[in-house]
Protein backbone atom coordinates (compact mmCIF):
# COMPACT_ATOMS: atom_id res chain seq x y z
CA UNK A 1 0.00 0.00 0.00
CA UNK A 2 1.58 3.53 -0.72
CA UNK A 3 1.41 6.47 1.21
CA UNK A 4 0.36 9.60 -0.05
CA UNK A 5 0.78 13.12 1.07
CA UNK A 6 -0.99 15.97 -0.21
CA UNK A 7 0.19 19.15 1.16
CA UNK A 8 -2.16 22.69 1.67
CA UNK A 9 -1.93 24.45 -1.89
CA UNK A 10 -0.26 27.46 -0.24
CA UNK A 11 2.24 25.99 2.35
CA UNK A 12 2.43 29.62 3.40
CA UNK A 13 -0.70 30.38 4.43
CA UNK A 14 -1.42 27.40 6.78
CA UNK A 15 0.97 28.40 9.24
CA UNK A 16 0.19 31.41 11.72
CA UNK A 17 1.92 34.91 12.24
CA UNK A 18 3.86 35.29 15.04
CA UNK A 19 0.92 37.54 16.38
CA UNK A 20 -1.38 35.08 15.99
CA UNK A 21 0.95 32.56 18.00
CA UNK A 22 1.28 35.02 20.93
CA UNK A 23 -2.86 35.61 21.09
CA UNK A 24 -3.42 31.86 21.14
CA UNK A 25 -0.91 31.32 23.84
CA UNK A 26 -2.19 33.45 25.64
CA UNK A 27 -5.80 32.13 25.89
CA UNK A 28 -5.97 29.39 28.63
CA UNK A 29 -6.11 26.18 27.93
CA UNK A 30 -8.94 25.22 30.58
CA UNK A 31 -11.61 27.96 29.09
CA UNK A 32 -14.40 25.48 29.44
CA UNK A 33 -15.73 26.33 32.69
CA UNK A 34 -18.63 29.18 33.13
CA UNK A 35 -17.13 30.33 36.30
CA UNK A 36 -14.25 29.17 38.02
CA UNK A 37 -14.89 27.40 41.18
CA UNK A 38 -13.13 29.18 44.01
CA UNK A 39 -10.61 27.72 45.98
CA UNK A 40 -13.13 26.55 49.35
CA UNK A 41 -15.84 25.22 47.35
CA UNK A 42 -13.33 22.55 45.49
CA UNK A 43 -11.66 21.95 48.65
CA UNK A 44 -15.24 20.91 50.10
CA UNK A 45 -16.12 18.85 46.75
CA UNK A 46 -13.38 16.86 46.74
CA UNK A 47 -13.62 16.00 50.28
CA UNK A 48 -17.09 16.24 49.96
CA UNK A 49 -16.07 13.43 46.97
CA UNK A 50 -13.90 11.68 48.83
CA UNK A 51 -16.19 10.81 51.36
CA UNK A 52 -19.15 9.67 49.61
CA UNK A 53 -17.67 8.10 45.98
CA UNK A 54 -19.19 8.22 42.80
CA UNK A 55 -22.22 9.45 44.73
CA UNK A 56 -21.22 12.19 46.07
CA UNK A 57 -22.86 14.48 43.45
CA UNK A 58 -26.40 12.87 44.06
CA UNK A 59 -25.91 13.53 47.77
CA UNK A 60 -25.10 17.21 47.85
CA UNK A 61 -27.98 17.15 45.36
CA UNK A 62 -29.94 15.89 48.06
CA UNK A 63 -28.65 18.40 50.84
CA UNK A 64 -29.34 21.35 48.78
CA UNK A 65 -32.70 20.18 47.99
CA UNK A 66 -33.36 19.37 51.72
CA UNK A 67 -31.83 22.67 52.60
CA UNK A 68 -33.78 24.90 49.73
CA UNK A 69 -37.20 22.80 51.27
CA UNK A 70 -36.32 24.28 54.52
CA UNK A 71 -35.89 27.68 53.61
CA UNK A 72 -32.00 27.71 54.14
CA UNK A 73 -31.08 29.74 51.01
CA UNK A 74 -27.13 29.77 52.28
CA UNK A 75 -27.17 25.92 52.94
CA UNK A 76 -29.00 25.90 49.50
CA UNK A 77 -26.32 27.50 47.80
CA UNK A 78 -23.24 25.99 49.18
CA UNK A 79 -24.61 22.56 48.74
CA UNK A 80 -25.93 23.60 44.71
CA UNK A 81 -22.19 24.82 44.19
CA UNK A 82 -20.45 21.30 45.31
CA UNK A 83 -22.97 19.96 42.90
CA UNK A 84 -21.88 22.02 40.18
CA UNK A 85 -18.67 21.64 41.13
CA UNK A 86 -18.97 17.80 40.44
CA UNK A 87 -21.82 17.40 37.82
CA UNK A 88 -22.83 20.67 36.19
CA UNK A 89 -25.95 18.55 34.38
CA UNK A 90 -26.82 17.73 37.39
CA UNK A 91 -26.61 20.99 39.46
CA UNK A 92 -28.46 22.91 36.06
CA UNK A 93 -31.28 20.25 36.45
CA UNK A 94 -31.93 20.84 40.28
CA UNK A 95 -31.32 24.90 39.82
CA UNK A 96 -34.42 25.06 37.30
CA UNK A 97 -36.55 22.42 39.25
CA UNK A 98 -35.51 24.96 42.27
CA UNK A 99 -36.62 27.44 40.39
CA UNK A 100 -40.16 26.26 39.30
CA UNK A 101 -40.67 25.03 42.90
CA UNK A 102 -41.10 28.38 44.26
Amino acid sequence: MSIRFAAPPQAMSARLSEEQVRAFARRPANDDQEVGADEAMLRAALRHFADHGLAAASHARRRAETAFFAGDREAYRWWLGICRTLDRRMARELATTTKNAR
